[in-house]
C-alpha cells in the first residue's frame, strides 16, 4: 500500500509543483484531477488536459513522476454521469472517455468518477438509467485495460433537498454497480455520517477496491438533534450546508483509521490510499491546504507498511 493525495485540493498549482511538494513531504503517489479546463464547480482542477493529450505529453507526465519517485494512482473526474440534461450527460461521458484514453496512454489502471443521479427520478429509476448508460463506458475502458472506479460519496448537494445525488452510497448499491463491471473507490468519510460503520462495510468488498481515498468526518450529534439526519432545510445557506457534520483531514474526525487500514491489508489491498482534502479548517489558502496534507500524512503514514 502507498499513501498519496488527490491533486484537486491545489487547483491553482501546476502538476510539476504539486509533484515536487508531494515528494519533498514523503507522499508516494498522486491521484490526478482531470476535470475539463472550463468547468462548473469552483473546486474543479485540471492538472492533465485529457481532452488534448498525446503520446508526447504522456512521456512528459511519466518523466515527471519518475523524477520525483511517485506513482500516478488514478485519474479523477467525479461528475454526474446521470445528469438530467441529456446533452450535458453526453458531454460528461465524452470527457470520461478522454480520461480513459489518457489513463491507457499513461499505463494508469483506474479512472474515478460518480454514477450520479437524475434528481427527478427514484433510486430504482436511476439504477435503470445507469444500466443503459454505463455498459458502453465500462466496455470502452475495459478494452483499454482501464477500470472505472466509483467513489461512494453521497453528493447530497446535487439534490435540491440534500438527499443522495450519487447512487453509490451503500453496500447494497455497491453490489448492484459491481454487476455493471464498475469498481469502488472506497472513502470511509461518507459512510460515517449516513450511519454505516466504515470498517464493517469495507471488509466484504476489498477485492473490488483497486483504489481508496482517505477523508475524515467530524460529527455534531447535538446539531443533528435540531436538524435531523438530512441536515438543515430552511436555514441551509448553500447546497452543502448540512449543519451537523463536516469533512476533515484524516486524524481530525471520527473515522477509525487503524480499523480501515487494517481491513484493507487483511483483504489483500495493494493499491494507493489517496487523501482527499476537503477540510474547511485547513483550506482557503495554499499553505493551509498543505498543512492539512501534512496532518493527514502524520496520521496515516505510521499505519502503512513500507
Amino acid at each position: 500500500m502507498k499513501l498519496g493525495f488527490l491533486t484537486a485540493c491545489l487547483p491553482q498549482l501546476p502538476l510539476a509543483d504539486i509533484a515536487a511538494w508531494a515528494s519533498e513531504n514523503d507522499y508516494q503517489a498522486l491521484e490526478v484531477a482531470v476535470w475539463p479546463k472550463v468547468g462548473g464547480r469552483d473546486f474543479e482542477a485540471s492538472h492533465i488536459d485529457v481532452a488534448h493529450f498525446d503520446d508526447a505529453q504522456a512521456d512528459d507526465v511519466r518523466a515527471l513522476f519518475d523524477k520525483h519517485g511517485l506513482a500516478l494512482s488514478s485519474l479523477a473526474y467525479y461528475e454526474n454521469n446521470l445528469h438530467p440534461d441529456v446533452e450535458r450527460r453526453e458531454e460528461i461521458a465524452a470527457h470520461l472517455l478522454h480520461a480513459v484514453d489518457a489513463a491507457a496512454r499513461l499505463g494508469v489502471e483506474t479512472v474515478g468518477t460518480f454514477i450520479g443521479r437524475h434528481p427527478g427520478l427514484s433510486v430504482k429509476e436511476n439504477a435503470e438509467l445507469a444500466e443503459r448508460t454505463f455498459p458502453r463506458l465500462v466496455d470502452y475502458a475495459g478494452e483499454r485495460g482501464v477500470k472505472i472506479i466509483i467513489e461512494n460519496c453521497v453528493m447530497e448537494g446535487w439534490h435540491p433537498d440534500g438527499y443522495p445525488g450519487n447512487i453509490a452510497y451503500s453496500p447494497e448499491l455497491w453490489e448492484w454497480m459491481f454487476s455493471l463491471g464498475l469498481y469502488l473507490n472506497y472513502d470511509p468519510s461518507h459512510l460515517l455520517w449516513i450511519g454505516i460503520d466504515p470498517v464493517t462495510a469495507l471488509k466484504p468488498y476489498v477485492d473490488r477496491i483497486p483504489h481508496a481515498q482517505a477523508k475524515d468526518t467530524q460529527l455534531d450529534p447535538a446539531a443533528r438533534d435540531r436538524y435531523g439526519f438530512f441536515g438543515k432545510t430552511l436555514s441551509r445557506e448553500h447546497p452543502w450546508d448540512e449543519g451537523w457534520w463536516r469533512y476533515r483531514v484524516p486524524g481530525l474526525g471520527q473515522v477509525d483509521w487503524n480499523g480501515v487500514v487494517d481491513a484493507l491489508y487483511e483483504g489483500g489491498f495493494t493499491g494507493v490510499l489517496s487523501v482527499e482534502h476537503e477540510d474547511p479548517v485547513w483550506g482557503g489558502t495554499e499553505e493551509k491546504v498543505k498543512q492539512g496534507l501534512r496532518i493527514a500524512h502524520r496520521t496515516l503514514s505510521p499505519l502503512i507498511v513500507g
